[in-house]
């Protein structure tokens, strides 16, 4: 964003430029200055939650497909005799 403002791409409702020195400049600089540590330091963190992830599903996927008569936890065939609309009444 902030190399597009510096540009000169944004414009105010009149269709002057806002560049550099404008307000919308600085929030672009602190978003930069405050954005790239997080983007550095979260991200190879979220690359492993999500190889965890894809490796738990594939080694407990079959045990959750033969949960409810090979229709899986969710009933996704709608086959089973899961039915939590009268579940806790007496």
């Amino acid at each position: 964003a902030k190399k597009y403002i510096e540009k000169g791409e944004i414009k105010d409702d009149e269709g002057n430029s806002l560049g550099k020195g404008t307000d919308v400049h600085k929030a672009a600089v602190v978003g930069d200055t405050v954005g790239d540590p997080l983007k550095d330091t979260s991200g190879p963190a979220l690359n492993i939650l999500m190889k965890l992830m894809a490796i738990i599903s594939l080694v407990f996927a079959d045990y959750f497909m033969q949960i409810n008569d090979g229709h899986g936890v969710f009933d996704i065939d709608g086959h089973g005799a899961t039915d939590f609309s009268t579940a806790g009444s007496s």
